[in-house]
């Protein structure tokens, strides 16, 4: 399943190029440079990679807490599904609307992150990284629910930094070459990421299942649940 979350960040980083290609693009770099150019990149890369991992880590706690109680394989199953239904009823998802405190806290994160872009501090690029890292992004919700899947918090957010190591090699090729992509290309990529959503679905319900297939769907760890259950008396 881990793999999954590099195979979602490079697919999927054709979708971070609309949404985040902007701020790739503004990136103060030095390009007369290209060792310090490339050491920004990185920088701004790390930044968004740690805040992918806290993240995850924050969200696994909450799949931590579904284990506990022994409805993780529940999770994994709801995980798949609701990754299938954003991708075929779209509709019920843009009804979900954030809080006002959430709007005045991503508004409070775009103005920070304006002020950053206006500076060329050695930090800066993994300020704007980091702070990059918690902008809204529906396929960063997406690798959330597969992040929740995980057994523990640590995986958790190995699988969130996973899925920001995929998003590298594009996002670091807009910064250097600029909008590459023929509209034709990127429009094809753009059909493929629902498909790879609705397949990654369908691997977590799969391993949610427990159909006992060697890797893609263990079987329920029966014994683990019966001990978590002796120790709630």
């Amino acid at each position: 399943m881990l793999l999954s979350a590099i195979i979602f960040g490079l697919l999927g980083s054709f979708h971070c190029i609309g949404m985040c290609g902007p701020i790739a693009f503004m990136l103060p770099v030095d390009r007369s440079n290209q060792v310090k150019q490339f050491f920004q990149i990185i920088s701004y890369h790390l930044g968004r990679i740690i805040s992918y991992g806290i993240i995850g880590f924050l969200f696994g706690l909450l799949g931590k807490g579904f284990q506990l109680f022994g409805f993780q394989q529940q999770v994994s199953i709801i995980t798949g599904a609701l990754m299938i239904l954003a991708i075929i009823l779209p509709s019920l998802f843009k009804k979900i609307k954030i809080t006002d405190s959430l709007s005045r806290m991503v508004i409070k994160l775009k103005s920070a992150l304006g002020k950053e872009l206006k500076k060329k501090r050695n930090d800066t690029f993994f300020t704007i990284g980091f702070l990059n890292g918690f902008l809204p992004c529906g396929l960063v919700y997406m690798a959330i629910l597969g992040a929740i899947a995980m057994s523990t918090p640590l995986k958790a957010s190995i699988y969130m930094a996973l899925f920001g190591l995929g998003t590298i090699p594009l996002m670091s090729a807009v910064v250097y070459a600029g909008n590459f992509a023929t509209g034709v290309f990127r429009k094809r990529i753009q059909q493929i990421i629902p498909i790879l959503v609705v397949f990654i679905g369908i691997l977590f319900i799969l391993r949610g299942l427990g159909l006992g297939i060697p890797f893609l769907s263990p079987p329920t760890n029966v014994s683990t649940l019966t001990e978590a259950a002796k120790g709630c008396h």
